[in-house]
């Protein structure tokens, strides 16, 4: 019987023998959800991202920290045939593995599906790779920077007339890990029904061009290849940034209504009455005369002069915050998107808090990000039964 006000992954175990990003965020993802994520990493070399800094917290980076908060840590050299055999006792034991390996290297560990589920009939396998498990690229290895070059992204991010820019977090590999959550829990709800497991091929060159939606689409459908737009929208006008007087403003006027809202808010009943500038479609193909007139008016007064006209005329806008900004907003604090746990010697840390708000459902509190192998013994000793004895074989021989 499922407990009343559970959090939805409750019960599910997730093995994520991934690492730096796409597969870490996308453990974490379970784990706000509440899935007893354990996170597996070599003895000798564990996730790189432990040491991507500064900024440190003592010797936890702030890479590490971002996309591994609320799982336990385990270290097994899956190099060595008795780091296998518990790897294999722990896919046994696992409703979820997570993994990034090449498919040659996945095929050298044993961690084929056909074999993964031989061990576990049920296990739902994400799979995160550059390229996919097939095709010509599909044993290159995947980088979020070269993905966001090799998939259109960077083609249509950047100034207008300036070299293409890559998007300013490693978006290619957060696409990668939400698609990854999603079919990981897509697949365990399905095998409910099925009784059987799944195997969930994620590729981050797919997610980048499936995450580029209209844009691309716009390409299937007329045949062009977009343009840059900088800080504007390809199909809508005016919706971009602009200058102030003092700082800079996203406008984001959607339909013909806001834009006759903002005509009078602005006191240019000209442009209202402009026949090119009626329509949305009008005003695309008519881009270059408009955009000079509202960059002009906008020019006129600061921002929060702006930003009290626009909210009066229901107008959609925004200031472009910085971090420090951000942090001190009333909303931010509200939606608990900062939260405060403590590492193992106590001591206060800030964290991103989790976006999922889910009512009917008790997420878990957050909790510090693991130190290396920290839950090592106690995993392997409650969930598999090795004794204190055994493990200390192990460590003796560099497999745990």
């Amino acid at each position: 019987m499922f407990p009343k006000d559970a959090a939805p992954l409750h019960g599910v175990r997730v093995l994520d023998a991934s690492r730096v990003l796409a597969g870490p965020f996308c453990g974490m993802l379970l784990a706000d959800l509440g899935a007893d994520v354990i996170k597996l990493e070599r003895p000798t070399s564990p996730d790189e991202t432990r040491t991507w800094g500064p900024p440190f917290h003592d010797d936890y980076a702030a890479y590490f920290l971002s996309c591994n908060r609320s799982k336990q840590a385990i270290t097994l050299d899956l190099g060595q045939p008795e780091g296998r055999t518990v790897f294999d006792r722990l896919v046994a034991q696992s409703d979820v593995l997570l993994h990034n390996f090449l498919p040659p290297s996945a095929s050298k560990l044993g961690l084929t599906p056909t074999r993964l589920h031989d061990l576990n009939p049920r296990l739902v396998i994400g799979a995160i790779s550059g390229y996919g498990q097939t095709g010509p690229w599909a044993e290159r290895p995947g980088y979020d920077f070269a993905l966001q070059a090799e998939s259109g992204l960077m083609s249509i991010t950047g100034p207008v007339d300036g070299p293409p820019f890559k998007v300013g977090v490693a978006i290619s590999d957060i696409l990668a890990g939400l698609y990854t959550a999603l079919s990981a829990t897509a697949c365990l709800h399905a095998r409910q029904q099925s009784g059987h497991g799944y195997t969930c091929d994620i590729a981050l060159f797919d997610c980048s061009l499936a995450a580029q939606v209209n844009v691309v689409q716009a390409y299937l459908t007329g045949g062009q290849v977009p343009k840059r737009q900088g800080n504007a929208h390809l199909q809508i006008v005016p919706y971009q940034l602009f200058a102030t007087a003092d700082s800079h403003l996203v406008l984001a006027i959607g339909n013909d209504a806001q834009w006759q809202r903002f005509c009078r808010a602005v006191e240019r009943h000209d442009l209202a009455d402009e026949a090119h500038y009626r329509t949305n479609p009008s005003r695309v193909r008519h881009r270059a005369e408009l955009i000079p007139e509202v960059a002009a008016i906008l020019r006129g007064r600061r921002t929060s002069e702006w930003e009290q006209v626009l909210k009066a005329a229901d107008i959609p806008h925004a200031a472009v915050l910085d971090y420090a900004q951000l942090f001190e907003l009333d909303q931010t604090a509200a939606r608990g998107m900062k939260v405060t746990v403590r590492d193992p010697e106590g001591k206060p840390v800030d964290l991103v808090g989790s976006p999922f708000k889910i009512a009917g459902a008790t997420l878990p509190t957050p909790r510090m990000p693991p130190r290396v192998g920290a839950d090592t013994d106690r995993i392997l000793g409650e969930l598999l039964g090795y004794t204190a004895e055994q493990l200390a074989d192990l460590r003796s021989r560099g497999v745990i």
